[in-house]
């Protein structure tokens, strides 16, 4: 089998990356494979069932035209800077152009060791793998920018973490996965040819339109300074906490990259922290925004020598954008509230109004998916008041604030609907609730049961629809079924 191919990166240096064959699999199995990815990206669906497709997902043979490649890259961790990092367990396929002229990558993840892997096996636990299956999937669903999944396969093998665990790999789909951390492996280096390079690359292939602008390294940053802001401000409307936002997981193209701890709130808490290794908050759900922006001044600083040949010039014109995050996140974050809450107008103390329910929400144990459901449901019938309330603790709470809200709405202009429509596309009914996760996880890991995995899929397709027969999927964890801690599974 060829397929499509046209491997742009692969014909940049080969310091950019190391090309290598990985390890075999014995006994591949497909979990899932997203038949309208597939064909979304030209790829023969049933081929990729096939036993040849089985054995190319699994990373035991590959088509001709792929050029497996291990990319370079480097990264701030929790704040510290690693200057070589690399993909440890991933392989770049190759890139084909889809139906609608996009360029993207083929990937497999957890496909074993690479010249990057630091010593670590380079294969992924049939976890790690099931979690970034669901949430990707559920995210493009919902309409956020993400890397996807193409397929899930178990190998057969075990991978050895705290526990003996059944391996897998994902192939992942994704725009490009050039990260802010692959500029910082150039820049470390004082290599300006390879950060040009790079920069050109991106360019052409994420930002075309910055090639014609007076700057276009500027408007580079600016673009990417402008999808990011776009992007968290998206995560916070539907309560996602990356849970490991290093600059190695900031992808260029604006897209969420690396599902490792990720997990969603449940009740509202602005200081939720899910991931393991997280131990002292900096990647906490209220400080995404400013993560993003820090991550986005160490992009400024790789860049420094394109913005200006004078390096006090470039600096200003640096801290001029990466100042600019805020202005850009605000303009995205009160666009997304204001769909939340049905607002199709502007008015100066929007703010407030809705700060002021999320304040309450957050005294009130309110949880975050459903309280904004019940108020979908209750924007045209205050009779659905009741189920608002019963999300909160003290349901004065809501009481005391829905009369503003409703005084609010009534100076919408007449608009046939249309809030009540922009609501219910702001407000999922189905999020991947992290309990549910687990569970598809445990029943995997124990009974090879995937049967929960797959009905998670099925409904996290159609997030914004009731589907009362699955209602049982909506409902938040009882006390004795919240995950706590969530884990990167490396």
């Amino acid at each position: 089998m060829t397929l499509p191919f046209d491997n742009s990166y692969a014909r940049l240096p080969e310091r950019f990356f190391a090309p290598f064959q990985p390890s075999t699999v014995s006994a591949p199995l497909l979990i899932q494979l997203n038949e309208p990815l597939a064909r979304e990206l030209r790829l023969d669906a049933e081929w990729l069932k096939s036993p040849d497709g089985l054995q190319m997902l699994a990373g035991n043979s590959f088509p001709e035209g792929a050029q497996p490649i291990a990319m370079a890259y480097a990264g701030h961790q929790f704040g510290q800077f690693s200057p070589q990092l690399g993909d440890g367990r991933a392989t770049l396929l190759g890139e084909v152009v889809d139906i609608k002229g996009r360029r993207r990558d083929i990937q497999l993840k957890g496909s074993g060791p690479t010249p990057f892997s630091r010593r670590g096996d380079g294969r992924a636990a049939i976890g790690p793998v099931l979690r970034e299956y669901i949430v990707s999937e559920a995210m493009a669903a919902m309409g956020i920018p993400t890397t996807r999944a193409l397929a899930a396969v178990s190998t057969g093998d075990p991978v050895y973490r705290e526990t003996v665990l059944p391996g897998a790999v994902l192939t992942r789909v994704g725009a490009s996965h050039i990260r802010v951390g692959t500029f910082q492996f150039f820049a470390a280096r004082s290599d300006e040819e390879a950060v040009k390079l790079l920069a050109d690359h991106a360019i052409v292939r994420h930002y075309p339109d910055a090639a014609e602008a007076e700057s276009p390294y500027r408007a580079l940053l600016e673009a990417v300074i402008a999808a990011q802001a776009s992007l968290v401000a998206r995560w916070m409307g539907v309560g996602f906490i990356h849970g490991v936002m290093n600059t190695d997981n900031m992808a260029i193209s604006g897209e969420t990259i690396d599902y490792g701890p990720c997990a969603f709130l449940d009740t509202y808490d602005p200081a939720k922290v899910f991931s393991s290794i997280d131990q002292f908050g900096r990647y906490a759900y209220a400080n995404q925004p400013g993560i993003a922006q820090w991550n986005l001044a160490r992009l400024a600083e790789a860049l420094l020598p394109l913005l200006h040949e004078n390096r006090d010039e470039g600096v200003k014109i640096a801290q001029e954008l990466i100042a600019g995050f805020r202005a850009h996140f605000e303009q995205a974050y009160m666009a997304v509230l204001r769909a939340k809450f049905g607002l199709l107008t502007e008015e100066e103390a929007d703010g407030d109004l809705m700060q002021g329910f999320l304040d309450r929400m957050a005294e009130g144990g309110a949880d975050f998916t459903r309280t904004f459901r019940a108020l979908n449901a209750a924007f045209g019938d205050p009779e659905q008041d009741r189920d608002v309330r019963a999300e909160f603790i003290d349901p004065m709470l809501y009481e005391t604030w829905a009369p503003d809200w409703r005084a609010r709405l009534a100076r919408e202009p007449g608009q046939d609907g249309a809030p009540s429509e922009l609501m219910r596309l702001a407000n999922p009914a189905f999020i991947p609730r992290n309990h549910r996760i687990e569970e598809a996880i445990r029943a995997a890991i124990e009974n090879a049961d995937f049967t929960l995995f797959h009905r998670l899929n099925t409904v996290l397709a159609r997030p914004f629809d009731d589907q009362p027969e699955q209602a049982d999927l909506a409902i938040a964890p009882h006390p004795d079924q919240r995950v706590m801690r969530t884990f990167c599974g490396t």
